[in-house]
Formats: C-alpha cells, sequence, structure tokens
C-alpha cells in the first residue's frame, strides 16, 4: 500500500499493479462525485498525460445523487451495459459511499451486500468485446467542517469512515483496486488557514477537484513528478526535472536561459493565495540562486511569468502561466468541450421530446439524428484530444524590474 508522503498526499491502492493502463477505455459511474468530474477536468488531464502515446478514452455516466441501489433514470434511457459496450469499456471507476453514508452505521451490512452485488454484476462482462472488464473502487471524500453549515460534523466523519473501511474490506475480498479518498481528505482539511475544499462540506469546489484528481491519479497511473528547475546566476550550474536547462548568460543583472521542455507541466491550483503548504511540490517549480538583491520578473518568449525578489527566488517560485501552462489549461478546457457533447449524446436534456407531448414536434423528430451527431463530435474530439500539447524549446529571461517591491 502507498503511503501519505510529506508533500505529495497519496492514496493507499490494495492492487499490485496500476488499476489503469495507457490505452484503456475508462468509465465512471456513481454519484455527484464522479459526475463532477467531467466539468473540472483535472483528473483526465492527468491521466492523459500519463498515458501520452497510447492515451486513455474516458466517459462518465456519474449522476448526481447516484447510490447503489437508486439509480433512477428517465423513461426509454439507454441501459448502462449498452454504454458501457459503446464505448468498449475496459476498466470502470466506482464511486459510491457518500450518499448511503446517511443512513448511519445501522446500514453498513446493507450496504456492504449492495457493493458486493455490484462489483458480482460486472464479474465476466466484455464489455471491449474481448477481456473481462475491471474494476476500481472510490472512497467517499471526508465531511469539511464549516461551523453551522455543516451540522453532526464528527458523527458524519465517523460515518464516512465506516462506509469507507466496508469498501476496502469488500474490494480485498473480492480482488479489486480501492482507492481511500477519506484518509487523505481528511488530513487536508485539518489545515489552518488553507482553502476550503467544498462549497457545504460534501461537494467539492474547484480547488478540491484539483486537490483531489492529483491524489486519485497518483494511485490509477503513476506519473512523473511536476517540473523542478534550478539555476545558480553565479556559476551558470543547472538542473531540471521535466526540462533541460542549458545556455545560461549572464548581463548585468539579466539572466536569460535555453528550456528544453520535456514533460507536460501541472496545472495550477486554481486558488487564490496560498494553497495547502503539503500539495507544494504538486507545483511546477523553478528556483533561481545567487541573484544580486532586487525584484526579478521571469519572460517567457517575450510574456511575463512571474514576478518575485531575490529570496522568493531563491526558495522556489511556483510557476503556472508560461505559455506552456497556458495551452495545457486550453487543454482541459477541450476536455470539458468533450465531455459537455457526451453528455448531450448521452443524457437528454428534455424528456418531453422523447416521450411526451413533443415528441412528434419538429424538434422531438430532430432529435434522435442530434443524438448521434453530439456523439460523432464527442469522438471527434476526444481523438483531437490524443495529441496532447506541443512541447517546446523556448528562451528565458529573469530581468530586473524597478521600482522595488519589497
Amino acid at each position: 500500500m502507498l503511503g501519505m508522503a510529506l508533500w505529495i498526499i497519496e492514496a493507499p491502492i490494495n492492487a499490485a499493479e496500476s488499476p489503469v493502463r495507457p490505452g484503456d477505455h475508462i468509465a465512471f459511474v456513481g454519484n455527484t462525485f464522479a459526475d463532477q468530474l467531467r466539468s473540472h477536468g483535472f483528473l483526465e488531464t492527468l491521466l492523459l498525460q500519463r498515458s501520452m502515446g497510447n492515451p486513455v478514452s474516458i466517459r462518465n455516466l456519474g449522476w448526481a445523487g447516484d447510490m447503489l441501489t437508486a439509480r433512477d433514470r428517465p423513461t426509454n434511457f439507454p441501459t448502462e451495459a449498452s454504454t458501457l459496450a459503446a464505448h468498449k469499456t475496459d476498466v470502470i471507476i466506482v464511486c459510491f459511499g457518500m450518499g448511503e453514508s446517511f443512513a448511519g452505521e445501522s446500514a453498513l451490512v446493507e450496504f456492504k451486500n449492495n457493493l458486493t452485488a455490484f462489483i458480482v454484476s460486472h464479474r465476466g462482462k466484455k464489455y471491449n468485446g474481448k477481456s473481462e472488464v475491471r474494476l476500481v473502487l472510490v472512497s467517499p471524500i471526508a465531511y469539511e467542517n464549516l461551523g453551522l453549515q455543516t451540522p453532526r460534523w464528527e458523527e458524519r466523519n465517523r460515518e464516512l469512515s465506516a462506509y469507507t473501511r466496508i469498501m476496502s474490506e469488500t474490494a480485498s475480498k473480492t480482488g479489486v483496486p480501492f482507492v481511500d479518498l477519506y484518509g487523505p481528505t481528511t488530513e487536508l482539511m485539518k489545515g489552518k488557514n488553507t482553502p476550503r475544499l467544498t462549497d457545504n462540506g460534501i461537494n467539492l469546489n474547484d480547488y478540491g477537484y484539483w486537490c483531489v484528481s492529483r491524489t486519485l491519479a497518483d494511485a490509477l497511473l503513476p506519473g512523473e513528478a511536476p517540473w523542478l528547475l534550478s539555476v545558480d546566476a553565479k556559476t551558470g550550474r543547472a538542473s531540471g526535472r521535466g526540462a533541460n536547462i542549458s545556455d545560461v548568460k549572464s548581463k548585468g543583472k539579466t539572466l536569460s536561459f535555453a528550456v528544453q521542455e520535456l514533460a507536460w507541466p501541472s496545472l495550477a491550483a486554481p486558488v487564490k493565495g496560498q494553497g495547502h503548504p503539503q500539495l507544494k511540490r504538486n507545483l511546477d517549480q523553478l528556483m533561481i540562486k545567487n541573484l544580486a538583491p532586487g525584484n526579478y520578473r521571469l519572460v517567457v518568449e517575450g510574456k511575463p511569468v512571474a514576478t518575485a525578489n531575490h529570496v522568493q527566488w531563491a526558495a522556489g517560485l511556483g510557476l503556472s502561466s508560461t505559455p506552456t501552462h497556458v495551452n495545457l489549461e486550453s487543454y482541459r478546457k477541450s476536455i470539458y468541450d468533450k465531455n459537455a457533447h457526451f453528455v448531450y449524446s448521452w443524457k437528454a436534456l428534455n424528456q418531453v421530446h422523447i416521450v411526451g407531448e413533443r415528441r412528434k414536434s419538429p424538434s422531438g423528430r430532430a432529435l434522435p439524428a442530434e443524438v448521434i451527431e453530439f456523439n460523432e463530435l464527442t469522438n471527434q474530439k476526444d481523438e483531437a484530444l490524443r495529441a496532447g500539447i506541443r512541447l517546446k524549446n523556448r528562451q528565458w529571461r529573469l530581468v530586473p524590474v524597478t521600482p522595488l517591491i519589497p
């Protein structure tokens, strides 16, 4: 089992190999947590980055409020099995437990039985047409203490802890990989003067999904660590993880060097100010030592990226807005666009056009063809994501700035 590192929190997982493999067709099923993964795109970006060359393909079948035995769908809605088969699904990421936990600890046996039945229902199924589908269980997150907004906080976390334990035991007994998000989020939620992870205690906000997506990605498909770049302004020595640094030159107080990008950068934390200190190394960093006292601005290909004083540069500054970071953020938005098109092809937005009084109207008659078109557009956008982002050789410059900023 993987432990919790000091800087990068990793979710424990009881599987001998990575549950997700490059080239996998992945489907997410489950509750609001799963449903909203598609809107934020952090996890999908990480999984695509880590499988580039043979990228994964993801369809999100999460539905807000879903539970193992409460998964109501509109009339004539396609079966989950048909959607899994259409995607040629290799692995299903299963996210339940939050909704069920509201029944309290008295319902743990029922939850265990329902979870086991769910796993059994997929045993032997070959949605990809050739091999048995693999499953991964993902626990609910912890309940964040937001004061009066989150009553029964301690009791709810006891319940969530118990449901997480049952998921772990069931996964072990059935030989299914398990990712514990309850433990890592509990630790993050203990932080003082740190950003909130949720809006209401149980539904993650944008920053919360950024935090949890790294944890989940590390458990599903481990990848390279973020960029860590270092330059000594005095000696010209440089080192890089994720990029090579060369041709270091000093002219007065101006420092220039070439950066050859070898790996994708990391998505910036979507939060104003400081995030959780233990997640600092989830961010790309540049350290520049032995600068003359003063303030300096990093400029990449003529575009300002970050400004700090010599002490801050020596300690290391997070990178989030180089041209490649900007390209990666655009890529994440393309993932959202792909997922939105899939929702239009899978979730009918207005049942009145399918089984209601407007089914014979022009818009009702046009709906089947539109659903097919949205599905084709989803596939096209999925194919476009396979190219990833372009890595380049770029010129970086550190230039002194005035007036001095304390």
